[in-house]
């Protein structure tokens, strides 16, 4: 009972952040107020929440990334991928190696093969954190695309280092081939299987909604179960979870294409993953602030066994490995634009004095999170003789600071370093746009006509029917009409096509005002009142941008 009261404090939390946010005159970043509200929770409650990494893992990381995977545009991921590959892969490795022969050698106490695993759990950003911060920053298009596919990732990468550091501790060995080989079957195979339960699901669903009908409700469960699946089954045949859910992310955008899926059930999913994502990103910030107070609690330890137990002395150490984090980034960052742009396309490429701003940029943006509280929280609490993992407590502490830093660094430097930045530009998406709404128009201009064929034949009232089809016709032709008039002009057209979606909106708001009117006074069935207003509502949403 106590634990579900401390998760709705929590969800309270949440909210209560999102409000201050809004309310503050200066730009706030949500996740370090968060943090701070769940500190204030630890503090003040007299209960703490046991954290079980692999519990939190499995409710937490599964349905966000499903949800990442599912939303990022795959153009971008695919167009950068060299660039994204590079962050994933290799400049985990490199933190990983840097990092962890730097905290040795700063922190002579804490092993080797220790420091090698604090650096892996480190080394990882974390896609909630990047998503949080990206909200209240106005990112770059296509440094986003880059941001999100690195920390969607990522994660595999960092976990096989963590994995392998923890049995070098364990084991006092350490094989390479072994390492690699392992890799590619925690990468590959969580994504063949995220892939594989995604295509089985959808194709079950769409055989049953075929014969049977669509059930949105049932919809939208099955697309809050998949992300689950997929993690499960990849963790018991031992392959990466995390990458299973984001493949099956990805998959599921794919599938969506398809266009089976009924509008009003895909209007409910997004209401209804969208509180998910906005719960569930404010609950892992507010878990890690209430977990914080515990973790300075055994701080004690960690400065025993340092030998000098003073709290300015543990911050210099938080300070200056997320110093050595920042430094490897910028250089990886660096060398890895200087080599795509050797590569690619000069002509769509930054100017080289504004190189180091996108590798500032990027650099401060590798904000650490949830991932790296519970990488951290996996680690052994005895050797396997029986004597206490090696500067547990101090790693852990690290690792808690370096997230705290990490958020603050983003949350400051990026809006600095972003500002009036100039990013490869994004391919010009106006004419694509304007092509396309005229190929639909096209398509709904002969659908209705054929349409109104088949509904007035043998009719003595044809003339209704064609009536009605030329007023909607109407509409699409002069869309087409439009865009083929306005071709020169396209900033007026643009301007023309603003003022007129801010009309439609004050008629539509007026709309509803009336409907509420007329139900309040008991001028307008309830049932009838809510029908209609929901049927405003949707139209609102296609013009709210």
């Amino acid at each position: 009972m106590l634990t579900i009261t401390l998760i709705l404090v929590m969800f309270v939390a949440v909210l209560v952040a999102s409000i201050l946010v809004r309310m503050s005159p200066v730009p706030l970043p949500s996740p370090l107020v968060q943090i701070f509200l769940g500190t204030c929770i630890g503090m003040v409650s007299d209960w703490r929440l046991e954290l079980d990494p692999q519990v939190f893992f499995l409710m937490f990381l599964p349905p966000l990334l499903f949800l990442d995977g599912w939303q990022i545009p795959k153009e971008g991921l695919f167009r950068d991928r060299g660039m994204i590959l590079a962050l994933a892969l290799g400049l985990v490795v490199f933190t990983v190696l840097g990092v962890g022969y730097f905290v040795h050698w700063l922190i002579p106490t804490i092993p080797l093969s220790v420091a090698f695993a604090l650096a892996a759990v480190i080394s990882p950003t974390d896609p909630v954190a990047v998503s949080a911060i990206a909200a209240r920053v106005p990112v770059p298009k296509r440094l986003m695309h880059i941001l999100e596919g690195e920390s969607l990732l990522n994660d595999a990468s960092g976990l096989v280092c963590l994995r392998f550091a923890v049995a070098a501790t364990l084991t006092g060995s350490f094989v390479l081939t072994e390492a690699f080989l392992t890799f590619l079957q925690l990468s590959l195979g969580g994504i063949a299987i995220g892939v594989a339960i995604t295509w089985i699901i959808n194709k079950s669903k769409s055989w049953i909604s075929h014969r049977f009908g669509e059930e949105t409700g049932a919809q939208i469960l099955i697309s809050l179960i998949m992300p689950f699946l997929a993690y499960q089954a990849a963790e018991h045949l031992h392959c990466s979870g995390i990458l299973a859910a984001v493949a099956a992310g990805i998959a599921m955008s794919y599938n969506e294409l398809s266009g089976k899926v009924l509008a009003v059930t895909r209007v409910q999913r997004t209401a209804v993953w969208d509180m998910l994502q906005f719960a569930l990103n404010g609950l892992i910030f507010v878990l890690l602030g209430e977990q914080l107070p515990g973790i300075v609690a055994g701080a004690s330890l960690a400065m025993e066994e340092i030998g000098r137990p003073d709290w300015q002395q543990l911050l210099f150490y938080v300070l200056v490995i997320n110093l050595a984090l920042g430094l490897l980034r910028f250089a990886w960052v660096w060398i890895s634009i200087r080599v795509t742009r050797f590569f690619g396309s000069k002509s769509t490429e930054p100017r080289p004095r504004k190189v180091w701003r996108i590798a500032a940029a990027t650099s401060v943006a590798g904000a650490r999170g949830a991932i790296t509280l519970a990488g951290v929280l996996t680690l052994p609490l005895v050797m396997n003789d029986g004597t206490p993992f090696p500067a547990r407590d101090l790693a852990i502490l690290l690792a808690a600071g370096v997230i705290i830093v990490s958020l603050i660094v983003a949350s400051i430097g990026m809006p600095l370093l972003l500002k009036g930045i100039d990013m490869p530009a994004e391919p010009e998406r106006h004419a694509e746009v304007d092509r396309a709404r005229d190929l639909a128009a096209e398509a709904a201009i002969r659908a209705i006509e054929q349409a109104q064929h088949k509904m007035s034949e043998g009719r003595p009232d044809v003339d209704l029917y064609i009536q009605a089809a030329a007023r909607i016709t109407d509409i699409y032709r002069y869309r087409i009409d439009s865009h083929a008039e306005q071709v020169e002009k396209q900033e007026d057209y643009r301007m023309a096509e603003e003022i007129e979606r801010h009309l439609r909106l004050a008629g539509l708001r007026a709309e509803r005002d009336e409907l509420f009117r007329l139900a309040r006074r008991k001028l307008l069935d309830e049932e009838v009142a809510r029908k209609l207003i929901r049927d405003i509502d949707l139209m609102e949403t296609q013009q709210v941008r």
